[in-house]
């Protein structure tokens, strides 16, 4: 997956994010296979478990069956053809999520020879708050981060100034306490 490009910077800010928010005693569900990033967050004594590979746009059940306390999902749901649908399904109260940012001088990520490896969606900052309000979650804290690459041309000097990556920390709407506002 990371042979020729290692995403350390990236992984750095996930990190220091991840461990702003979410404690070492909180249980993880990250969504999508065993990765390297899923490897550090062990190794910083995290518990975690990862999806299977099932494909996450019609498979609800491992989000649904869950005892996790947070759910993280790191660059996953702009592989997704519906992420709001398993948005709704997460059962854990917490949600730690990473997107890359769309980009208006590139074209979305497509890996021809692999179809898992696609970007369906690749989101403004405000259409996945968007998304995540509409599926029940609050934004508590959201950060970006450039991914300036080592090539010399326009599109590597705006990549060192434009921000790539979006990540959020969300909690769970009470649904029940909007329902009774509404009502008074």
């Amino acid at each position: 997956m990371y042979e020729n490009t290692y995403p350390g910077k990236r992984f750095k800010h996930t990190l220091e994010f991840l461990q702003k928010h979410v404690s070492i005693e909180e249980s993880i569900l990250d969504l999508g296979v065993e990765n390297p990033f899923s490897e550090i967050m062990l190794k910083q004594g995290y518990t975690v478990e990862n999806t299977k590979g099932e494909d996450l746009d019609v498979d609800f059940s491992t989000v649904q069956n869950t005892t996790t306390d947070v759910v993280t999902a790191f660059e996953i749901f702009e592989h997704l053809v519906a992420p709001f649908n398993v948005l709704r399904k997460i059962k854990s109260n917490k949600l730690v999520a990473s997107i890359p940012l769309r980009l208006w001088f590139s074209p979305a990520y497509q890996n021809k020879s692999d179809p898992w490896d696609r970007h369906y969606h690749e989101f403004e900052d405000w259409q996945f708050n968007w998304l995540l309000e509409k599926a029940g979650w609050e934004i508590k804290d959201a950060a970006k981060w450039t991914n300036p690459v080592k090539k010399i041309g326009i599109r590597p000097l705006l990549r060192s100034f434009t921000p790539r990556y979006y990540i959020v920390y969300a909690v769970r709407k009470n649904e029940g306490s909007e329902l009774k506002a509404q009502n008074q």
